[in-house]
């Protein structure tokens, strides 16, 4: 029986509510800890036991330790390193990467989450002085942190990874070995996370921004070279490549969540003129996002610790907000958890119905899916309207929907309902 779906009733499916929720205490205490490293500055002493970027990844590793231990081993520990030199490390510097890998029953398919371990003050190459990286990104560590406790008591089907980056302030190091390792072991990178100054609801000039938080896709994708950008402006595909289909299924996911933020999802890769830790996996053709706090407060970024005129620079723990820190939290872990129990999302999606009223979808088999979801919208819209389950077939006719005034796209769901991405559909090669 094929059964029509609305978006709110598939927000009922693919949005359950959190069986933990996240915990500003918690976040707390890990930001309080990695800011009490004094400087986690990618050049800076990676021996010393108590001070520096060493010290805080030593502790990092230990953290994903006590939660494998408390997991029963689920989760693992593991550091992956390279050697860089670029306009900031003029003299080369060992980059070391601090993961917790959960393997899932397709350990190949990962879902990653992110933030960067490493801090800056005013000089980017003062690797001595004082940079608490309160905001910048130990908020973003502790939200990985906090994901691997809560999502460590559960069994996927995808592997998740952890990580804690290292060298982002120095030229995306850290998140440039890690997705040169994902292409180099064969992962199948279902989706990569990235959350970079996730923990402030106050901005620059007393903005108050506690009910939003920004996530960032590309749509035209890093990857694909003039010709298949021209394939996907002719299909009217710009709005729906891997990373536009996640940063929408988190809109959804957020929506579901009661009481949480509201996810503005930015239709460019990063903010104007900037960039972070997901732009090496869009590079490699990885569906990839970054969450960031709606109200940036910039006298607190990248700024040596002083007051001027009345103003308290620098980036400290009293600048932040855990309750909203915890709400952004809770969209990261119920995406991941989302993605990481759904199959992969289907491949060789197409549609045909040139000169006709109707249309026909067809799409490749998915390993663990229970059924297939068929998805379509009004071409002048963004957002996915319609639906349509199908149970074990690979094709289905939509009549009068046609194919000149709609898109279509299909996703892949489990048994127990985990929805995967949506794969956009387009014409079958031409033979």
């Amino acid at each position: 029986m094929r059964k029509m779906l609305t978006v709110a009733s598939l927000l009922l499916v693919s949005a359950a509510p959190p069986a933990e929720r996240p915990s500003p205490a918690r976040l707390k205490a890990t930001v309080t800890a990695l800011v009490g490293f004094g400087t986690r500055h990618s050049l800076s002493d990676p021996n010393d036991p108590k001070r520096g970027i060493g010290a805080a990844r030593a502790w990092a590793n230990a953290q994903f330790d006590a939660i494998g231990a408390a997991c029963g081993g689920c989760l693992t520990s593991e550091t992956i390193a390279r050697d860089f030199t670029g306009p900031r490390a003029p003299n080369g510097v060992r980059i070391v990467d601090v993961l917790g890998i959960q393997k899932g029953s397709e350990p190949d398919r990962v879902v990653i989450v992110g933030g960067h371990i490493d801090s800056r003050n005013s000089d980017e190459m003062d690797a001595k002085a004082d940079a608490p990286g309160a905001n910048d990104d130990a908020s973003g560590v502790a939200l990985v942190l906090e994901a691997a406790r809560i999502l460590s008591k559960h069994k996927f089907r995808a592997t998740i990874v952890y990580a804690a980056f290292s060298g982002e302030e120095q030229g995306l190091y850290g998140s440039t070995l890690l997705a040169d390792t994902a292409k180099a072991r064969g992962w199948r990178v279902t989706a990569m996370l990235n959350n970079d100054i996730v923990g402030n609801s106050i901005g620059k000039d007393g903005v108050v921004a506690d009910k939003t938080v920004r996530v960032f896709s590309e749509g035209i994708r890093d990857s694909e070279d003039l010709k298949a950008d021209l394939a996907r402006r002719q299909n009217g595909g710009e709005d729906d490549g891997p990373s536009r289909a996640l940063a929408k299924a988190i809109d959804r996911v957020a929506a579901g969540i009661p009481g949480g933020l509201d996810a503005f999802i930015v239709r460019r890769p990063d903010r104007f003129g900037r960039g972070g830790d997901h732009l090496p996996f869009l590079a490699l053709g990885y569906p990839a996002v970054r969450f960031t706090v709606a109200a940036e407060r910039w006298d607190a970024q990248h700024q040596n610790i002083r007051t001027e005129n009345g103003v308290a620079y620098g980036d400290t723990i009293d600048k932040m907000d855990f309750v909203y820190l915890a709400k952004v939290t809770a969209i990261n872990v119920e995406s991941i958890r989302r993605l990481a129990a759904a199959p992969a999302a289907p491949e060789g999606v197409t549609v045909a119905g040139a000169l006709s009223r109707d249309t026909m979808v067809r799409w490749q088999p998915v390993a663990g899916a229970t059924k297939y979801r068929v998805h379509w919208r009004r071409a002048d819209t963004q957002n996915w309207s319609m639906s349509r389950d199908v149970g074990g077939a690979t094709e289905l006719l939509l009549k009068n929907v046609p194919i000149d005034d709609n898109f279509v796209g299909v996703s892949a769901v489990a048994a127990d309902g985990s929805e995967s991405l949506v794969t956009f559909a387009g014409p079958a090669p031409r033979r």
